[in-house]
């Protein structure tokens, strides 16, 4: 057996076959496909919601927080088993029998080289989120630790601190953007679908019910996930960008900052997103990438070197060793407030991107072997956030104790003012807070480029969706996430988020269990 993949002999058309993606007129019939049903009634129900939020912004407010309430008392437990389950299922499929299985065919290569690819799959993924949190979660957890591990403010805080940083951000989240990616590329180039919609994905489960009603309710619920998922990594960029704006130039926050920094960036995005994948989402990932980099060498020279070192191997060691554990432990004795603030925020946060992200890893990923696909995805951006939290989180956690709890209160105060008060504690200060800014703002344009092609894409698009399509799905990003600061700020944009993940969790158990129908149908002899 070689690394290309054998094909049924009894197959006119070989699972595998290397075929080039239809267009959207073969795809998708075209207009009348890219603007059908999915994308008036998505549209209809995401513009009914800004709407209704500007218009009533207490009532509505309200209404999210006691749904979610009721969400996480009874569904908390839901949200760590699922999403425990697609790490394994993830690691499964890298490591079983269809690893080798390539994505778009035995002679199918990649169209974007590994740093490319990577850079393009960490800016959808995470980029704004690790600027915002980077230095605010290992702080927080410090003063405030998960129930039963440690005293609030000692060593062993700051320690269980970095352990929940790297839990939330390394191998889960990735896991579900794994799972969702690679059931949307095979659909797409292993099967000849040549979109992003996840009905198309269910098909082994649903059959040709995909192509009515049914599919429609799904890709629109996809689409409503993956809009409030994009608008609130807008609204977390735009309460880092006007925190920033305050602290740099004393520029007083609140809405008419927010809406302004909402509206320059949606410009910016909306013209990137006129402009090819390997033109606008590519350059501008690389350099998100590049300045990244440029800040966590920065404050390993200038910051306490010894000590984030020790941190990196110390706690990610910790980390391994207790990763089973922390993936289960909801604490039923302790009142859901911690877990609900944190673990079931950020695995709601990851859920909801999933469609987002997956499909634009997706998007980028043809000619990749599954192994490849699923190392690359889980290994590649944890190490670079274990790197992050090491560097930038150490760094906070030291600062914080020689300035007194600075650092830790001003992420009670805000959580966006963390990262500029630390840098406010080093040399340089306004260079490295305009790099953080600007770098905020490429994630943020970047990653909304991104969103723009996957919702174009899922609302009836092909792999290349019209420009107006995109443009619209620009406007609407802008004003959900406008919507959803006006209603609460962080509250609303986490409510939101957990909202809309709940019916998204149950869906992507049924996407693993298409996907392995789909890949045992396909490759009953690998092995």
């Amino acid at each position: 057996m070689t690394d290309t993949e054998q094909v049924r002999p009894d197959d006119d058309t070989p699972a595998d076959s290397p075929a080039e993606a239809p267009t959207d007129a073969s795809a998708d019939g075209a207009d009348a496909r890219q603007f059908g049903p999915v994308f008036w009634i998505s549209v209809g129900l995401s513009a009914a919601f800004v709407v209704v939020s500007f218009l009533a912004v207490g009532p509505v407010g309200a209404a999210l927080a006691a749904a979610v309430s009721a969400v996480v008392t009874y569904l908390g437990w839901m949200f760590l088993l699922v999403t425990s389950f697609f790490l394994v299922f993830a690691l499964y499929l890298a490591f079983g029998r269809f690893g080798r299985v390539r994505l778009g065919g035995p002679d199918a290569r990649p169209e974007f080289g590994r740093f490319a690819w990577f850079a393009m799959l960490f800016q959808a993924g995470m980029g704004v989120g690790l600027l915002f949190w980077g230095v605010a979660e290992p702080v927080m957890h410090y003063r405030e630790p998960p129930p039963g591990t440690a005293a609030p403010g000692t060593p062993e805080a700051a320690e269980v601190g970095l352990q929940y940083a790297f839990f939330h951000w390394t191998l889960h989240p990735w896991a579900i953007y794994a799972v969702v990616g690679l059931a949307v590329a095979y659909a797409s180039y292993n099967r000849g679908t040549a979109t992003l919609r996840l009905s198309a994905v269910l098909r082994p489960l649903l059959g040709d019910r995909v192509d009515g009603p049914l599919g429609q309710a799904i890709d629109v619920l996809a689409v409503v996930a993956t809009l409030f998922g994009v608008a609130v990594s807008l609204g977390l960029g735009t309460l880092q960008i006007t925190a920033g704006l305050g602290e740099v130039f004393g520029l007083s926050g609140g809405v008419t900052l927010s809406l302004a920094v909402i509206a320059v960036t949606a410009v910016g995005y909306m013209l990137s997103a006129s402009t090819p994948i390997s033109k606008g989402i590519n350059v501008l990932s690389q350099a998100s990438i590049a300045l990244a980099v440029v800040l966590v060498a920065y404050f390993v020279v200038v910051g306490p070197t010894t000590l984030q070192l020790n941190l990196l191997t110390q706690e990610t060691g910790n980390f391994l060793a207790r990763v089973v554990p922390m993936s289960l432990r909801s604490y039923p004795f302790a009142g859901p407030e911690w877990l609900t603030d944190w673990t079931i925020f950020f695995w709601a946060t990851w859920i909801a991107w999933a469609p987002y992200v997956g499909a634009f890893i997706a998007r980028i990923s043809r000619g990749r072997t599954i192994r490849e696909f699923v190392i690359g995805v889980l290994v590649a951006p944890s190490v670079f956030s274990v790197v992050w939290f090491s560097v930038l989180g150490g760094a906070g956690l030291d600062t914080d104790n020689r300035t007194g709890g600075a650092i830790g209160a001003a992420a009670g105060q805000d959580e966006a003012l963390a990262m500029f008060r630390f840098l406010r504690e080093y040399p340089g200060f306004l260079v490295m807070a305009l790099l953080v800014l600007v770098l905020v703002w490429i994630f943020f344009v970047a990653g909304a480029d991104a969103g723009t092609v996957v919702l174009g894409s899922m609302s009836g698009g092909g792999l290349d969706p019209a420009t107006r399509s995109k443009l619209t799905w620009g406007v609407i990003m802008a004003a959900l996430a406008a919507a959803l600061l006006l209603i609460g700020g962080l509250d609303a944009l986490q409510n939101a988020e957990i909202l809309v993940a709940t019916p998204f969790a149950l869906l992507m158990l049924a996407i693993c269990l298409a996907l392995h129908r789909t890949l045992a149908a396909d490759h009953p002899r690998d092995g």
